[in-house]
């Protein structure tokens, strides 16, 4: 029988991602309600030391996987552990981050274990022993509420920046268990032959807490220099939409939409962005969004709890001024 709530721990050159602490903290609010044992999954080399630390945010158990294999991400040999680790165990729930390689695994998992999954959830419950997710379809106009029927496990991707953090409590620990499994070669059909990193150590725009974003009303690639003194005045990442991007404005990296980046920030400010179905597909989770824009009837405004009609290059730089009064 079906039994315990497992969460996927995200990790990047041995560093936890931020969503890990978000999915773990959920899970426990998961495994609550169900009266089980929450696990945390962790793949890696020489990794170990970091799965105590799962234990201040609610895990019970944390099962290690640990082979230089699984240093770097690659979609077959995660898949193949977790399918076996699975399949042995039994869970009831996964539940991993929705970030690219969290959508990427739970893709594949679903497909290998010939079970259900709901991509990019905003919000989970559970309704007679099974898990029940929210997550939004055409491009955020509708929710739907999804159901397993008694198909286990009941696999789930969380939308970054969306669930509570738990804070950590360091009286409270995990068991750590050396996961069993193997792994061959023949398995793992691809590589990773190179890493470009991001060198502007900026925080990922999946995970910021703030944003400040520019669309076609900036102009020009220049004139994104008001937004990222406000950025910085502000401790925020800055984004873009599809239109700035496409105008060779900023990188693709930056992009927020449907066809860009999905962010859930406590701050959103849009500068010059109309408010296209695709771009506020890619921010409607944001806590709170402020919209500047020269037209006052902007979808933008539709979807924001403050709006400022007005020229960005006036107000931007006020905004800027005022903040660095309680920097």
């Amino acid at each position: 029988m079906a039994q315990g709530v497992w969460t996927i721990a995200e990790q990047r050159e041995g560093e936890i991602r931020k969503v890990t602490y978000e999915v773990i903290s959920e899970g426990r609010r998961l495994a609550d309600a169900l009266g089980q044992e929450l696990t945390v999954v962790l793949l890696g080399s020489n990794i170990k030391e970091k799965a105590a630390e799962f234990g201040h945010y609610g895990a019970d158990k944390v099962i290690v996987a640990d082979d230089a294999r699984l240093e770097p991400y690659t979609t077959d040999a995660y898949v193949s552990v977790i399918s076996q680790l699975a399949k042995a165990d039994q869970p009831a729930v996964i539940l991993l981050g929705a970030s690219v390689q969290g959508k990427d695994l739970a893709a594949r998992l679903s497909a290998s274990l010939d079970v259900a999954m709901a991509q990019d959830c905003t919000a989970f419950s559970v309704e007679n022993g099974n898990l029940v997710a929210i997550r939004p379809i055409y491009a955020g106009k509708a929710y739907a509420k999804v159901t397993y029927e008694n198909s286990f496990p009941q696999i789930a991707t969380a939308r970054p920046n969306v669930m509570t953090m738990n804070a950590p409590d360091t009286s409270k620990t995990a068991q750590v268990i050396d996961a069993s499994f193997s792994l061959d070669d023949s398995q793992i059909k691809t590589r990773v032959v190179e890493v470009i990193k991001d060198e502007t150590g900026k925080v990922d725009l999946t995970e910021a807490d703030k944003i400040v974003a520019g669309g076609r009303g900036v102009k020009n690639a220049e004139g994104f220099k008001v937004l990222e003194d406000l950025a910085d005045a502000i401790g925020a990442s800055v984004g873009a939409s599809r239109s700035a991007v496409d105008e060779g404005w900023r990188g693709h990296a930056d992009q927020v939409g449907q066809t860009g980046k999905v962010v859930s920030p406590n701050l959103y400010i849009a500068c010059g962005i109309s408010g296209a179905i695709q771009h506020m597909a890619g921010m409607s989770t944001s806590k709170v969004v402020v919209a500047i824009n020269k037209d006052p009837d902007a979808a933008i405004f539709q979807k924001s709890d403050y709006g400022v009609v007005g020229d960005l290059f006036e107000l931007v730089p006020a905004l800027t001024e005022e903040a660095k009064k309680f920097a």
